[in-house]
């Protein structure tokens, strides 16, 4: 008889630690129109705060794992918690545009490299035959911050203050680095040989199977931020609920989530291939129903249901090619690839913004985010086409 393996508790404190990260990220999807109200800006410039943190994990995320490889990684992941916390606190009680948008940045600036370390870290908490379910396990939090933290931030932002979620967020973020300090031991960071040099790393990305992975996750995520990260303003301006209504779409469009999560992982198992095109297809095809149907309030909440299913089934394929082709560094090619979702973030924000301010305005934003997916699951297609020749004749053979 075989038992179910259980994820050591240091595990759930890393799972602690991305839910508090992730809903720090995308929090202010749910609250987007009462901070561009309180600000007196408009829902594009407020939609820039998505954008700023997106940058930040872009351009910083890479730079400080190179640096932070070389220590110890427990110290590392507590020093990355501390300047969470404080990002989040200069968010909270700052009432600036400006400052806002250097606090999303700062925030910004840990995520990448938590997320990168903290997936090696996982796997050297478990055995070797449970390393894929303890990264798993870890990123699960990314996925239940979009389930429970983004609906939960909304609505305390919508019954209190948008502030107050930023307050809640650095608590959680407390929360973990105390956990961490307690529970997760420093040698365990230690066990395995020393970090690859810079140059070793960097040396990596002279694949260019691995460079085309990145490239796939930047074009084939676009379309996510660019309709979830305006997803208040449309389903106020266009489908027509009030603002108390958010919370629940938001715990919906979560579930959603959830549910892609697993599917896509069991597809990109059984045939990585076929679900890294079949997925962005589904994407595209489910933002087009959206930007047809969305004046129809319950046909909106079905259709972006059905988009968080197909949306987030993209990450594990794509997490998985990087994974794949990036084996030579797994620490920078994990963080790389955090940053290359948050290129399609950055941009999918700047799209959004774009769409929302011009006299298309909200109900045109389905339509914009299925521009750049179009192109990523056109390069997707001639990407695999060039493996699937040689596999086919592998097996022949």
């Amino acid at each position: 008889m075989t038992q179910k393996h259980k994820m050591p508790l240091a595990v759930w404190v890393l799972t602690l630690s991305a839910f508090a990260i992730g809903t720090a990220e995308f929090v202010i999807a749910g609250i987007l129109t009462q901070v561009a109200e309180t600000l007196h800006i408009s829902d594009g410039q407020a939609g820039n705060l998505i954008t700023a943190y997106a940058v930040a994990i872009v351009i910083g995320g890479p730079i400080l794992t190179l640096w932070l490889a070389r220590y110890d990684k427990k110290r590392v992941l507590i020093g990355l918690m501390g300047l969470f916390i404080v990002g989040n606190l200069i968010t909270a009680f700052s009432s600036d545009y400006t400052v806002l948008l250097i606090s999303r940045v700062v925030s910004g600036l840990t995520q990448g490299p938590f997320y990168g370390i903290g997936a090696v870290v996982a796997t050297q908490l478990v055995a070797k035959e449970y390393e894929g379910q303890a990264v798993g396990q870890m990123f699960a939090g990314l996925t239940l911050a979009n389930v429970l933290g983004v609906p939960a931030g909304a609505y305390i932002g919508n019954t209190f203050s948008w502030n107050v979620p930023f307050i809640v967020v650095a608590g959680l973020g407390a929360l973990a680095a105390l956990a961490i300090m307690m529970i997760i031991k420093p040698q365990v960071q230690d066990q395995h040989s020393a970090p690859r040099s810079v140059k070793s790393q960097l040396g990596a990305f002279k694949d260019k199977n691995l460079l085309a992975s990145l490239a796939i996750t930047t074009l084939g995520w676009v379309g996510f931020m660019t309709f979830y990260g305006y997803i208040a303003p449309m389903a106020e301006q266009v489908a027509g609920f009030d603002r108390a209504s958010l919370t629940w779409i938001l715990v919906l469009v979560g579930v959603g989530l959830v549910v892609g999560n697993a599917m896509g992982g069991k597809s990109a198992d059984a045939n990585l291939s076929r679900a890294l095109m079949l997925w962005p297809a589904a994407m595209i095809i489910v933002l087009v129903i959206l930007g047809f149907v969305a004046s129809n309030p319950w046909a909106f909440v079905i259709a972006a249901f059905v988009f968080g299913i197909v949306s987030f089934a993209n990450v594990p394929p794509m997490q998985m090619r990087v994974m794949k082709y990036g084996s030579k560094a797994p620490e920078l090619a994990a963080t790389a690839n955090i940053s290359a979702f948050n290129i399609a973030n950055a941009l999918g924000g700047v799209i959004g913004g774009v769409v929302i301010d011009s006299h298309y305005g909200a109900a045109a934003i389905p339509f914009a985010a299925v521009i750049i997916p179009i192109i990523g699951l056109l390069f997707i297609v001639s990407q695999e086409r060039k493996n699937v020749v040689p596999a086919a004749n592998q097996v022949a053979l």
